[in-house]
C-alpha cells in the first residue's frame, strides 16, 4: 500500500471527481432509504400498532381489506381454535365532511367494544356507547376537536368525535375507529347481515392456525405479510428498491471506469513494480486498497450529509424516517459495490509485463 498512499497524498486532485460521485450516490441512497422507510411507516403504522399477530381474509383477497368479506359464521369458527384470540374487524376508506365544509379522508376501522384490539377502558366505553368516531391524534393538528360532527360520505349518518388515540395511518390515510355495528351500517346499510372485512388474530407462540382456516374457509396472513395489502405499498417499495439498485450499479460502474483509467495511466508504474519483484497479488492489493480507501471515506461523508438532509426534510411534510441499521446497510452496500467495481480492471493489471518498464527506460 506504500505506492497507493503516496499517490493519494501527492495526486489527490485526480481522485476528487470519483470521490464526489460516490459521495453523491451515498447522499441520494441515504435520502431514498429514509423516504422508503417513511413511506412504509406512513402506509402501515396503523396496522403495526394493533395488538395482533395474524389476519384472516376471505380466499383470494391477498390481504386487501376491500377484497375480503366474511360472515359471523367465520368468526364463530375461529373462536373454537385453541391458543388464538380472534375478533372481527371492518376496514374501509371514507370521506368525512365536518363543520364549515371541512373534509378529511379516513381509514375507518370498525371493531367490537369487547375486542382484544381495544385495550383501554375508556376506548371500550366509547365504542360501547352512542355511535361516534375515535380519531388518530395527529388530526388534532388539523383543528379537529372532540364534539365536532362529521358526515360520512355515501351515508346519511353524522358521527361526533368522541376522542383521540394514537392510531397511526393505513394506506397513507389517518385511521378512525368506530364500533363494528356502526361500521357495518355505514358500509352495507341496513342489510349488513353481520358482515365484516377480516378477522384479527392474536396467536400464542406455536399455535396451529390451519384448523381455523379450514373451519372458517379463510386464508391467514401474518401482520407483516398483510402490509402488502395497504394501497400502494408494493408499488412504492418496489420503486424505491429499483431506484436504490440503480444507484448502486451506477456507483460500481463509475468506480470501475475510473479505476480502469487509473490503471491505464499506471501501466508503466505497474510494470516497474513487477520488474522489482512485486507479485500480481501485491499490485492488486495496492490498487484495490487505494480505491477502497476512497470509496469508504466518500461513502461515510455522503451518508452523513444524506442523513442531515433527510432529517431536515423530515421536519416538513415529507414522510422520512431514519433508522441506524438501515443507514448502516446502505453504507455497506455502497462501499461494497464500489470495491467490486474496482475489480473491473483485474485482468488488465495481471496482464502487465515487467518488460514494459524496461521498454520505457530504453
Amino acid at each position: 500500500m506504500f505506492v497507493a498512499w503516496r499517490d493519494l497524498r501527492r495526486s489527490w486532485r485526480r481522485f476528487v471527481l470519483v470521490s464526489l460521485v460516490v459521495a453523491l450516490v451515498a447522499v441520494l441512497s441515504t435520502v431514498l432509504t429514509g423516504l422508503s422507510d417513511g413511506l412504509v411507516s406512513d402506509g402501515t403504522s396503523g396496522l403495526r400498532t394493533l395488538p395482533l399477530t395474524h389476519l384472516a381474509f376471505a380466499p383470494g383477497a391477498k390481504a386487501v381489506f376491500s377484497r375480503s368479506t366474511l360472515t359471523p359464521e367465520a368468526a364463530a369458527a375461529w373462536r373454537q381454535v385453541d391458543g388464538v384470540r380472534s375478533s372481527p374487524v371492518g376496514v374501509s376508506f371514507v370521506n368525512a365532511k365536518g363543520p364549515a365544509g371541512t373534509s378529511v379522508d379516513l381509514a375507518l376501522v370498525g371493531v367490537p367494544a369487547d375486542s382484544f384490539l381495544v385495550a383501554r377502558p375508556e376506548a371500550r366505553a366509547a365504542l360501547a356507547g352512542p355511535p361516534g368516531l375515535v380519531l388518530t391524534a395527529e388530526l388534532q393538528d388539523q383543528g379537529i376537536r372532540i364534539g365536532d360532527t362529521y358526515a360520512i360520505g355515501g351515508a346519511d349518518t353524522a358521527l361526533p368525535v368522541l376522542g383521540f388515540t394514537y392510531g397511526g395511518s393505513y394506506g397513507h390515510v389517518p385511521m378512525a375507529f368506530t364500533s363494528l355495528a356502526t361500521w357495518q351500517e355505514l358500509t352495507y346499510g341496513h342489510d349488513a347481515r353481520g358482515r365484516f372485512s377480516a378477522i384479527a388474530l392474536d396467536a400464542a407462540p406455536g399455535a396451529d392456525l390451519a384448523p381455523g382456516d379450514v373451519l372458517a374457509g379463510t386464508e391467514t396472513s401474518t401482520k407483516v405479510a398483510a402490509y402488502a395489502g395497504s394501497p400502494g405499498f408494493s408499488a412504492e417499495t418496489a420503486t424505491m428498491t429499483l431506484i436504490r439498485g440503480f444507484l448502486l450499479v451506477i456507483s460500481a460502474l463509475i468506480v470501475g471506469a475510473f479505476f480502469t483509467v487509473i490503471t491505464l495511466q499506471r501501466t508503466r508504474q505497474i510494470g516497474l513494480l513487477k520488474a522489482m519483484g512485486a507479485s500480481n497479488r501485491q499490485v492488486l492489493v495496492d490498487g484495490i486498497g487505494q480505491m477502497a480507501v476512497i470509496v469508504v471515506v466518500a461513502t461515510a461523508a455522503g451518508v452523513a450529509v444524506g442523513a442531515a438532509l433527510a432529517a431536515l426534510l423530515a421536519r416538513g411534510s415529507a414522510p422520512i424516517e431514519l433508522h441506524p441499521p438501515a443507514l448502516a446497510t446502505t453504507a455497506l452496500l455502497i462501499a461494497g459495490t464500489g470495491v467490486l467495481g474496482a475489480l473491473v480492471p483485474f485482468r488488465r493489471i495481471t496482464a502487465v509485463e515487467p518488460a514494459i518498464a524496461l521498454g520505457v527506460e530504453a
